[in-house]
C-alpha cells in the first residue's frame, strides 16, 4: 500500500503531519511539518518512511472528511517562502509534443519542424541514458517561489493581465537540500502546473512569461516509491457540470526522459543546491484542455485525480484585481 505524508492545520491553527498507510491515517505526535521530519531523517541517516514510523502515534484522521473541511495544506512548504523554489520541465512525456506542436505550428511552414518537435525528438532519443550517464537536457522553466504555491481547495488566481488560466495535470518531485548540498528527494505530489497557454501560443519565446503563475499541489506526498505508471483523470467543471474530461498518463514508463536525467539537469546548477532549500519540480504533462480548444472561465473548477494518490486535487479559477497599467519605477 502507498505511504503518504500530509500537512494538516487544525481550526485553531495548530499544524501537524499526518502519516497515511493505505486507507489508514494518523497524526505524528511532535511533528509540525514535513520539512522538519525530513531533516530528522537526513540527520539520522534513515528514510522518510522510517522517520515517520519512529514517531509516536497520535489521533486517527479521516482523510476525506478533513479534505472536505479544508484542513490540508500543501504537502511541503518553507517558513521563508523565498527558500522554496518552483521549477519545471516540459516536452517530457510520450505524446507531449502533439499539443505543443499544435500551438506553434502556425508559426512555421508545414515542412518545417518546430523547435518544440525538435526538442521532443531529442529527448525521445537521448532522455533515458544508461545508468550513470548524462542524457539530453530538457526544456526547463522557472515558476516562482513559495509565495506562488497554492494549497488543495484554494483558488488558482491568474494575474489581471493574463490572457488565459489553464490547467496542467502532472507529477511534481519534492526535494530538500541537505547541509552538505546533497539534494534529497522526499517524494512526489499530484500537481496542477497552472499556465497561460494563450500567451505561450502567441510566441514560444514567451514561454517564460506564461509559466510565471501560481501552481497547486495535492494534499498527499507519496513517499518510499517512485510511481512508474500513473494513470489519472483531468477535468474542468463549470456550473456544476463537467465541461471537459480526459485521461492523463505520467510516471517514467510514460515519459521520454528518465527522472534521474531530469533531476540531474536541474540540480547540476550549484545555485539549486543551497542547504535548507525546498524544491518543487514539475515533470510535465501530455494532456491540456487548451489543446482541445477549451477556453477556461473564472469560476471553473479544475479537478485532477490519479492512483496511487487517494485524494483529488481541486482548485477553482480566479483572476486578480487590477488593470494593465504600466508599473511605475521610482528613481532614487
Amino acid at each position: 500500500m502507498s505511504l503518504r505524508l500530509l500537512q494538516h492545520r487544525a481550526p485553531d491553527g495548530t499544524r501537524s503531519v499526518v502519516f497515511a498507510d493505505g486507507a489508514s491515517a494518523h497524526v505524528l505526535d511532535g511533528v509540525a511539518g514535513v520539512r522538519d521530519l525530513a531533516q530528522r531523517a537526513i540527520a539520522g541517516g534513515i528514510t522518510l518512511a522510517a522517520a515517520a514510523r519512529a514517531c509516536a502515534r497520535g489521533s486517527d484522521i479521516d482523510l476525506a472528511q478533513e479534505l472536505a473541511e479544508g484542513r490540508f495544506l500543501p504537502p511541503i512548504d518553507h517558513e521563508d517562502p523565498a527558500h522554496l523554489i518552483m521549477t519545471g520541465t516540459g516536452l517530457t512525456h510520450l505524446g507531449s509534443a502533439e499539443g505543443r506542436d499544435k500551438m506553434h505550428r502556425d508559426a512555421a511552414a508545414a515542412a518545417h519542424q518546430t523547435d518544440s518537435m525538435r526538442m521532443f525528438l531529442e529527448g525521445l532519443e537521448g532522455g533515458k541514458p544508461a545508468p550513470g550517464a548524462v542524457g539530453q537536457q530538457p526544456e526547463w522553466f522557472y515558476k516562482g517561489d513559495g509565495s506562488q504555491l497554492v494549497g488543495p481547495g484554494e483558488a488558482l488566481t491568474m494575474p489581471a493581465f493574463a490572457k488565459d488560466g489553464g490547467e496542467e495535470p502532472e507529477l511534481a518531485g519534492i526535494y530538500l537540500i541537505g547541509t552538505d548540498g546533497t539534494p534529497f528527494r522526499l517524494g512526489f505530489a499530484l500537481a496542477n502546473e497552472f499556465s497561460d497557454h494563450v500567451t505561450e501560443r502567441h510566441n514560444y519565446l514567451w514561454l517564460a512569461h506564461s509559466k510565471l503563475r501560481q501552481a497547486s499541489l495535492g494534499p498527499e506526498l507519496l513517499i518510499d516509491e517512485a510511481p512508474s505508471d500513473v494513470r489519472g483523470t483531468s477535468r474542468i467543471v463549470r456550473n456544476g457540470e463537467v465541461l471537459w474530461e480526459k485521461p492523463f498518463l505520467s510516471g517514467e514508463d510514460n515519459m521520454s526522459h528518465a527522472l534521474a536525467n531530469l533531476e540531474h539537469h536541474h540540480f547540476k546548477y550549484g545555485l539549486f543546491r543551497r542547504p535548507g532549500d525546498i524544491h518543487v519540480h514539475f515533470f510535465g504533462t501530455a494532456t491540456l484542455s487548451f489543446a482541445d480548444g477549451v477556453s477556461t472561465q473564472v469560476g471553473d473548477t479544475f479537478e485532477i485525480e490519479a492512483a496511487p494518490f487517494t485524494l483529488p486535487l481541486r482548485n477553482s479559477l480566479a483572476r486578480a484585481a487590477g488593470d494593465d497599467a504600466p508599473v511605475a519605477v521610482k528613481v532614487l
